[in-house]
């Protein structure tokens, strides 16, 4: 993997952020699950770079699959390996830590929506006995926060011209194997808010839009993956639904911001949502934005099959104030989709 240009950049305006009440990290402790992935590999090198040059001495761990594959990866992003604790194992089957923990960031699932169709079973799995693990951890070593990072899609699907409050939680279809996703998702945010209430484990919930910038791979099936990849190749953009769906993205930098934002300044046992509402458009809408900057075509070649997994059209227009109101703003004022896509594909 070559780095992105941004990704370091990101990382230096992340610790600009004086929102974030970075002296709470001082001497503190850390585990991430998903570090590897797309906003878990970010988070991990803004809070050692914070660390470091905040001398707040932070302790990070890292649960990961592969151990040598996770530290090729943060070598790949310039992320210095010295300064982290990697502990294999999965969530499913969560390994013995003996290490005093501070904070949990639980970030690991199955994001891939062929899986929700393919590997429902285990999508299950992965969402619900990895956050019941963790909870578990969490109670018995008695955690400062929990922070679960949970997904727009539990909101079901709103109307259109609606804006996307906390309260508005959507109802599924359980007959419907696509649906494991987001049903799993409202469990682990029910076994958050159990865990809490029964064990007074702190837990705070953020509710995460789709998530691009930096370090995307652009063989990602995710459909702002699939965009840049044709930029790359030099070939049209082939929709294989009208793109009518509808909903607001999220840069990586203002995830890591908002999911520190949360773990450190949010209520607990509250749920808050993270999306830059500036780039609420259609999927086509979009589609047609890239192709015309970078000179290709859109077409759309239906495909009424269910097994690419992807959801029905939705309208998720998500409102953000309660973040804002914990002081939440965006690097540069959150940026639109153009600059979004150009320093994706660096």
């Amino acid at each position: 993997m070559e780095e992105n240009k941004y990704f370091g950049e990101d990382i230096r305006e992340i610790s600009k952020m004086d929102f974030i009440p970075w002296e709470q990290l001082a001497g503190s402790s850390i585990l991430i699950t998903g570090a590897t992935g797309l906003i878990g590999s970010m988070l991990v090198g803004a809070l050692v770079y914070v660390s470091e040059i905040k001398h707040l001495n932070t302790s990070m761990f890292c649960l990961v699959r592969d151990k040598e594959k996770a530290k090729e990866k943060f070598r790949s992003l310039s992320i210095p390996i010295e300064n982290i604790c990697f502990i294999e194992g999965c969530v499913e089957q969560l390994p013995q830590i003996d290490h005093k923990i501070d904070f949990i960031i639980h970030g690991a699932c199955r994001t891939a929506s062929r899986e929700f169709v393919s590997k429902p079973v285990e999508v299950i799995e992965t969402s619900i006995y990895g956050t019941k693990n963790l909870l578990d951890y969490a109670k018995k070593k008695g955690v400062k926060r929990f922070l679960y990072l949970s997904s727009m899609e539990i909101y079901g699907y709103p109307q259109k011209g609606c804006r996307v409050t906390e309260e508005e939680v959507g109802a599924f279809d359980p007959l419907k194997v696509r649906n494991c996703y987001p049903i799993s998702k409202q469990m682990c945010e029910a076994l958050c808010c159990a865990f809490s209430s029964e064990y007074g484990v702190s837990t705070s919930i953020l509710r995460l839009t789709q998530t691009f910038g930096p370090g995307v791979c652009l063989k990602d099936k995710r459909i702002f993956a699939y965009f840049a990849e044709c930029v790359k190749d030099r070939k049209d953009i082939v929709l294989k639904t009208m793109g009518d769906t509808e909903r607001s993205y999220l840069y990586i930098a203002d995830a890591v911001t908002a999911i520190l934002t949360v773990l450190l300044k949010g209520e607990a046992g509250w749920a808050y949502n993270a999306a830059n509402e500036k780039t609420f458009c259609s999927i086509y809408e979009m589609a047609e934005l890239v192709a015309r900057e970078n000179h290709i075509q859109v077409k759309i070649e239906l495909d009424r099959s269910a097994s690419n997994g992807f959801a029905n059209t939705l309208f998720m227009d998500l409102d953000t104030s309660l973040l804002q109101s914990l002081g939440w703003t965006m690097i540069g004022g959150g940026y639109d989709l153009k600059e979004m896509y150009r320093r994706m594909i660096g």
